[in-house]
C-alpha cells in the first residue's frame, strides 16, 4: 500500500522543501548566481605553463595579458613558451602599454619592500616594474610588476636580450601577420654594405682620433714653445730698455765730467753701454725675427689640431651612425605629439649605471590626417627577412582604427625614411599610438609608452623620488625596487587619466647622440 506520507505528491512535496531549503542555504552563504564566488567558480580555467612543439629561434616579444593572466613570449614563426602570470592588484595595477626589457638582475632583492627577492629580474621601467619570479596565487596579487613562475623566469632569463620588446595588453592579444606599403622596406645593397661601411669607417674613426691626439699634443708644445718665446722677447726687451737707460746716464756723466781722467773713465763706461745696448737691440731684432716664424707655426699647429679635432668629431659620427645601421630601428609615431622618434641600441653603458645607452638623436615632426580621431595603439615588428624584403606582424592593444586604417593615416618624411628603411633589420619596430611617450622614456631606454584610459595605479604610486612610502601589507613579496635607480629620468611625477583623448606630454627630447 502507498500511504499519503510515501506518495507521489508528497515526494513532490518534499523536493520542493529540499529545493527550498538549498537554495536558504545559497543565500546564507552569499553565493547567489551572479555573484563574486559564483564568478570566481566560472573564471576560465588558469593558463599553464607550455613550450611549442617544435624548434624555436631567440624570443622577439612578449605579450602580457592582464585579463587572462599570460605571458606568451615569440619568435619569428610565433608562439614558443607561455606560463600563467600574477598582475597588479586593484590600486597598483601593472600599466597596459608598450616597453622594453631595460637591465637584467639575476637575483634581485627589494630595497623597496623589506629587502623581497625577485629573482631573474628583467626590467621595464626605471620607477620599478618588471617582470620576475615570484609566487602566483591564480589572480592579480603584485604591487605593480609581472611576475612568472619561478622556473620559467629562471629558463628565460639567459634568453632574452636588452631592447627586447615587451607588451602588456588589457585583452588577449597575439601578433598577427601584416603587410602595409608604409612599412620599411630595406635595401639589398645597403644591407649587404652596411658591416664593411661600419667596420672601415669605425676603422678611419680610429686614424682620425690617432691624429687628432697627435696634432693636439704638437698645438700643445707649439703653444708652450709660444709662451716661452714671448717670455724671452719680455726679457730682451728689459735688457734693451736697461742698456740704453745705461747709455744715457754714462752719455751724461762724460758732459759733466771737468778733469781727464772723469772723461777718460766717463768715456769708457759709456763705450761699454754703448756696446751693450748694441748687442741687445740685436738679439732683440733677432729674437723677433725668429718669433714671426715661431709663432705663424704655432698659430698653423693650432689650427690644424682644430680640424682634426672636427674630423675626429665627423668620423666618430659617421661610424656610430655606420654601427647604428647594422642595430634593428624602433620608430615611435605619437598622435599625442604630432612626433616621429627612433631609437636604435648604442650597448654602451649607460654613464650613471643601469642599462644600456639607446641612441636618441632623431626625431621628426609627423603628419597624421584627421588628427583628433583615435589611431589606437598598435606594434608593428619585422620578424624575419622574407626574400629582398620583411616579415612583419601586427599587434594592437587599445582602440581605435584598425592597423591597416591607422597606417593609412601616417605620411613618414621621405628624409627620415632615407636615413633608416635602406638598413631596417629583423626585429625593427614601428609603433603607433594615441599616446605620449611616457616620462620614463630617456636616453637608456627604448621606448615607454602607458595606455592613460587603463589603471596605472601600480605605476603611478612608484614615485619618481627617493621618498617612496612603504604600503604595509603581509605579502612579502610585493613587488618594488626601492631607490637604486632614479625613479624618473627628469623627476616629475606622472599622473593618470581614465579619459579617452590626448593626455599630457610626459616626453622631453633629451641630448644629442651618435647618429
Amino acid at each position: 500500500m502507498v500511504t499519503p506520507s510515501t506518495g507521489p505528491r508528497a515526494i513532490a512535496t518534499a523536493r520542493r522543501r529540499g529545493v527550498g531549503l538549498m537554495a536558504l542555504a545559497i543565500v546564507a552563504a552569499g553565493v547567489l548566481p551572479g555573484s563574486r564566488a559564483d564568478a570566481r567558480q566560472a573564471r576560465p580555467a588558469p593558463a599553464t605553463e607550455a613550450t611549442a612543439p617544435r624548434a624555436h629561434g631567440d624570443p622577439i616579444m612578449a605579450i602580457v595579458s592582464i585579463k587572462a593572466q599570460k605571458v606568451t613570449f615569440y619568435d619569428s614563426e610565433g608562439w614558443i613558451w607561455r606560463a600563467p602570470v600574477s598582475t597588479g592588484v586593484s590600486g597598483r595595477e601593472t600599466p597596459a602599454g608598450v616597453f622594453a626589457v631595460l637591465e637584467k638582475d639575476k637575483d634581485h632583492h627589494s630595497t623597496l619592500y623589506d629587502d623581497a627577492w625577485m629573482p631573474n629580474m628583467q626590467r621595464i621601467t626605471w620607477n620599478g616594474v618588471a617582470l620576475h619570479g615570484g609566487p602566483l596565487p591564480g589572480y592579480a596579487a603584485s604591487h605593480g610588476c609581472v611576475r612568472m613562475p619561478y622556473g620559467f623566469a629562471e629558463k628565460l632569463f639567459d634568453r632574452t636580450f636588452i631592447g627586447m620588446r615587451v607588451i602588456i595588453a588589457p585583452g588577449d592579444v597575439a601578433p598577427v601577420d601584416f603587410s602595409h606599403p608604409a612599412l620599411f622596406v630595406p635595401s639589398a645593397d645597403a644591407l649587404s654594405g652596411a658591416p664593411s661601411r661600419a667596420t672601415t669607417l669605425a676603422r678611419e674613426a680610429e686614424d682620425a682620433a690617432k691624429l687628432a691626439d697627435e696634432a693636439k699634443a704638437a698645438a700643445a708644445a707649439a703653444e708652450r714653445d709660444a709662451k716661452s718665446l714671448k717670455a724671452s722677447l719680455r726679457k730682451l726687451e728689459q735688457a734693451k730698455a736697461r742698456s740704453e737707460a745705461e747709455l744715457k746716464s754714462a752719455d751724461r756723466k762724460l758732459a759733466a765730467a771737468k778733469t781727464d781722467q772723469a772723461k777718460a773713465q766717463a768715456e769708457d763706461a759709456r763705450q761699454k753701454a754703448a756696446t751693450q745696448t748694441t748687442e741687445t737691440a740685436a738679439q732683440l731684432e733677432a729674437a723677433k725675427s725668429d718669433s714671426v716664424a715661431k709663432l705663424t707655426a704655432a698659430a698653423t699647429t693650432k689650427d690644424a689640431a682644430k680640424a682634426a679635432a672636427a674630423k675626429k668629431t665627423e668620423t666618430a659620427k659617421a661610424a656610430e651612425e655606420a654601427k647604428l645601421a647594422t642595430e634593428p630601428v624602433s620608430v615611435y609615431i605619437s598622435r599625442s605629439t604630432q612626433m616621429l622618434y627612433v631609437r636604435r641600441n648604442t650597448h654602451k653603458p649607460a654613464r650613471d649605471g643601469g642599462g644600456e645607452v639607446f641612441d636618441t638623436s632623431l626625431e621628426s615632426p609627423v603628419t597624421i590626417r584627421d588628427p583628433d580621431r583615435p589611431l589606437g595603439t598598435h606594434v608593428f615588428t619585422a620578424v624575419a627577412q622574407n626574400g629582398a624584403g620583411l616579415r612583419w606582424t601586427a599587434v594592437t592593444i587599445d582602440d581605435g582604427d584598425d592597423a591597416k586604417d591607422a597606417l593609412d593615416r601616417i605620411t613618414i618624411p621621405k628624409d627620415v625614411l632615407a636615413r633608416i628603411a635602406p638598413t631596417a633589420v629583423p626585429r625593427s619596430s614601428i609603433i603607433v599610438s594615441d599616446e605620449p611617450l611616457s616620462s620614463e622614456t630617456n636616453y637608456r631606454t627604448e621606448f615607454v609608452a602607458v595606455l592613460s584610459n587603463q589603471p596605472q595605479g601600480g605605476f603611478i604610486t612608484r614615485k619618481p623620488t627617493t621618498n617612496v612610502d612603504v604600503v604595509a601589507s603581509g605579502d612579502e613579496y610585493d613587488d618594488g625596487f626601492g631607490n637604486m635607480f632614479q625613479r624618473s629620468w627628469d623627476g616629475q611625477p606622472m599622473t593618470s587619466s581614465r579619459r579617452r583623448g590626448p593626455p599630457p606630454t610626459y616626453y622631453r627630447p633629451v641630448q644629442p647622440g651618435w647618429w
